[in-house]
């Protein structure tokens, strides 16, 4: 019998071979398969939705161009999820740089609210949850995603990420301890 995982693996090889012949209809698969997931890891990220929608199409975008270029063995997903992070790296610096050159100019920012998922939750423990990942320091938040949520690899998330496997994995032990007592609705009424 043939796992979910081994199904997936093989619909990515044969979008994979498509892309590579510049079959229209295997960028249409990868996007109805992914788009959801890459905008949901760059949501979380960025804590903005409509930012989130802005970097999604670039990510797309960009395995458009790339698409007849890239490498017969290319895993997908690890590809895409190393361009979100990316595109949302080079997001960050050039904020970083308009920020610096119109502080004068620039309002302060918003007291910060709930973001889109928190938002979104219906739940007490959805909202947990999200407000939990969104306390998380990023590089935790990167790999909790990436790792837990997304389903990649230590090695496939370091990739994305400059990390080797193993310092994905300790960060990932770091960060499940630090949702750990979030998480736990009896730690919230013993602290309060």
């Amino acid at each position: 019998m043939e796992s979910r995982a081994d199904a997936d693996r093989l619909e990515d090889e044969r979008w994979l071979v498509g892309l590579l012949h510049g079959d229209p209809a295997a960028f249409d698969g990868v996007f109805a398969a992914y788009r959801g997931r890459v905008f949901g890891y760059l949501a979380r990220m960025t804590g903005r939705r409509d930012l989130a929608e802005d970097l999604t199409q670039e990510v797309f975008l960009r395995l458009a161009k790339a698409a007849r270029g890239l490498r017969p063995d290319t895993r997908l997903r690890a590809w895409l999820f190393t361009v979100a992070h990316h595109v949302m790296v080079s997001h960050a610096r050039a904020q970083q740089v308009t920020f610096a050159l119109a502080a004068e100019l620039a309002e302060r920012p918003p007291a910060p609210g709930p973001t889109p998922f928190e938002a979104m939750a219906q739940s007490a423990t959805q909202q947990r949850v999200e407000r939990a990942l969104g306390q998380l320091p990023v590089g935790h938040r990167e790999v909790i995603l990436l790792v837990a949520i997304e389903g990649l690899s230590a090695a496939d998330a370091g990739a994305a990420l400059g990390l080797t496997p193993e310092a994905v994995r300790q960060r990932l032990s770091r960060a499940r301890a630090m949702l750990s007592p979030a998480l736990d609705p009896d730690s919230q009424r013993s602290t309060s």
